[in-house]
């Protein structure tokens, strides 16, 4: 049987992009904790109402309830899953292979890139507003400038947090707190380490072969 995955990289380093490939060519579900989120609350279960008290006070969502939501959503028997942005720290990390894993094979693949040419890939990239399609200037540009490929709509637009600054401290932030997540499963033997910068084929089979 395959391995789950848990994807871990910074943001725009391609994880997003990947996932995608492996639900559509190797059946894996893709486990997003804020999806989870919002799909628990709008079901009205005890446990999406336990969550939207907590997020309407303003507070964030603990790692206990985190767990409780991925315990009551994934089914490791039947399913291969994906957890993408998750974990964020090293609690979550021992949190998710004891409450949730409970020994099923995993392994964990780190989307390693030069943070300049990170910064680089994401100042460039832009979303359409109108189907959430998204695009780069650098390598993944639209065929007709400002247009979206997707449904023609014209407003193609850089996200606040692909701003210069914002992204630096964004960076920062991420390799502040999984450095030791990353040291946890390469000290466990569950850590494969890819070159984002190679292409989505190259990466897509180096990630396949892990699995």
């Amino acid at each position: 049987m395959s391995s789950h995955l848990i994807f871990i990289g910074a943001p725009g380093s391609g994880k997003g992009t990947q996932a995608s490939r492996f639900v559509a060519e190797k059946a894996y579900k893709h486990v997003s904790t804020g999806d989870l989120l919002r799909s628990e609350i709008a079901k009205g279960t005890k446990l999406g109402l336990e969550v939207k008290s907590v997020m309407d006070s303003g507070s964030l969502v603990s790692d206990d309830l985190v767990i409780k939501l991925l315990q009551a959503n994934i089914d490791l028997v039947g399913s291969q899953y994906i957890f993408d942005g998750y974990p964020r720290n090293i609690d979550q990390a021992k949190a998710l292979d004891s409450e949730v894993l409970k020994g099923s094979k995993s392994v964990a693949i780190y989307f390693e890139i030069d943070m300049a040419k990170l910064v680089e890939r994401l100042t460039n990239r832009r979303t359409c507003k109108d189907c959430g399609s998204i695009y780069n200037l650098m390598f993944k540009k639209p065929k007709v400038t400002g247009v979206c490929d997707k449904c023609g709509g014209t407003n193609l637009a850089q996200r606040v947090d692909d701003k210069e600054d914002v992204i630096a401290n964004r960076l920062k932030v991420f390799n502040d707190a999984n450095a030791p997540v990353l040291k946890y499963y390469q000290d466990l033997g569950r850590l494969v380490i890819v070159n984002a910068e190679s292409s989505e084929d190259q990466i897509f089979n180096l990630i396949s072969q892990a699995v």
